[in-house]
């Protein structure tokens, strides 16, 4: 295996880096980026195409679309047909434009809390109702309330459920019986289920993530999923991604939503980076998994020996670790406060996430050890102070 540099951290203040806008002295361990440089491959596909020197209108063919599909069947062993593909400028926007074009205004949308935050915002600021069936917390893990999960699917004014697959922030990864179950629920109930599987590619530890598309029978038309290697491969700024319709009627609907609200049309660097990524990357994306599993290591056990009020409930998904601080605190927000203030650390309050977040705290492991080294001391010396 070729070695890569996962050691490194590039220097990202002062560069627009929005992590990285933050006082000297203080470590941003928060928006979901990496401090590791992207794949060589990528790199090289870029400066290619800069060298180009002529950036005018473009538009994904063939080979982007094949690309996506093979990197389906490679990494994840899954059927993906290049018909059922729109290209879109990233899975936020689309999940916005798809609130919009599936959903009416008043209409429930139904979400999973604690979950990814901006789910919300898609939500609420197109005049939709957030309608949350909270994950259950039994102390160690979260499962779903199915019979809670039925019920408000079966409200006539649910129209659209947004999944997070795997999901942000717990790191859970559903399993296939799971998958399907909630596919076949939403067909029951006439629910299109919206998945967001931007995480799909981050799953450690011999689990792995199973695609919505790829569940069985009736219940697949249904489905739309949103997938991007923009966490795998730290290219969020790249704004690429693939919105997957298996039902072409639905993707019809989709596509004049993307089309409408303008986001169905890549930037100069799109379509060579996410080629790039999905066919050169997978030896890259499996050393960032095994340096992602050392640091789940490392973290849990300084928890563990040197934090023990605090505990580690993550999932095998996302390179983000989910906290609980309840012996110490109800309130997380106070607590990343204090943390910033006394020690220059930065992490993320549960709240924001809904559902039981204030009793959890969310911090960023996808960098360097000596980072996460770092990060940790403070965090041991922030919880310590706060105790007292």
């Amino acid at each position: 295996m070729e070695k890569f540099d996962f050691e490194t951290i590039p220097n990202r203040r002062n560069t627009d880096s929005d992590r990285w806008d933050v006082k000297p002295g203080e470590l941003p361990m928060t928006i979901a980026d990496m401090d590791f440089k992207t794949a060589p491959a990528i790199i090289k596909a870029m400066k290619k195409k800069i060298e180009l020197g002529a950036f005018g209108y473009e538009f994904p063919k063939d080979d982007y679309f094949n690309a996506v599909k093979d990197w389906y069947q490679i990494e994840h062993n899954t059927d993906l047909k290049t018909d059922w593909m729109i290209f879109t400028t990233g899975v936020v926007p689309a999940i916005s434009s798809i609130v919009r074009r599936i959903s009416h205004i008043g209409d429930n949308v139904l979400i999973q809390a604690p979950v990814y935050n901006i789910f919300y915002n898609s939500i609420l600021n197109n005049g939709r109702h957030v309608l949350s069936s909270d994950l259950v917390y039994d102390g160690q893990s979260y499962h779903v309330d199915w019979q809670d999960l039925e019920e408000k699917l079966a409200r006539p004014l649910t129209t659209l459920m947004i999944f997070c697959n795997p999901h942000n922030p717990t790191g859970m990864v559903w399993t296939k019986e799971e998958v399907q179950r909630l596919a076949d629920l939403c067909l029951k109930y006439h629910v299109v289920l919206l998945s967001d599987e931007i995480h799909g590619d981050l799953v450690r530890d011999g689990y792995h993530y199973v695609p919505a598309f790829s569940v069985e029978g009736a219940a697949r038309d249904q489905i739309i999923s949103l997938v991007s290697p923009s966490k795998s491969f730290n290219v969020a700024a790249l704004h690429a991604a693939t919105v997957v319709v298996p039902n072409e009627n639905l993707r019809n609907m989709v596509s004049r939503g993307l089309n409408s609200d303008e986001i169905a049309e890549p930037n100069l660097l799109a379509i060579p980076a996410t080629i790039a990524a999905y066919k050169y990357g997978q030896e890259w994306l499996h050393a960032l998994i095994k340096q992602l599993e050392g640091n789940f290591t490392y973290v849990e056990k300084f928890i563990k020996r040197n934090i023990s009020d605090l505990k580690v409930v993550s999932g095998p998904a996302t390179y983000l670790i989910w906290i609980d601080v309840s012996k110490i605190t109800d309130d997380s927000g106070t607590l990343v406060k204090y943390l910033h203030e006394k020690t220059g650390l930065i992490v993320t309050q549960g709240e924001v996430y809904g559902g039981n977040g204030r009793k959890f705290i969310r911090i960023n492991l996808a960098s360097p050890m000596s980072m996460i080294k770092d990060g940790m001391n403070r965090l041991a010396e922030g919880i310590n102070s706060f105790k007292k």
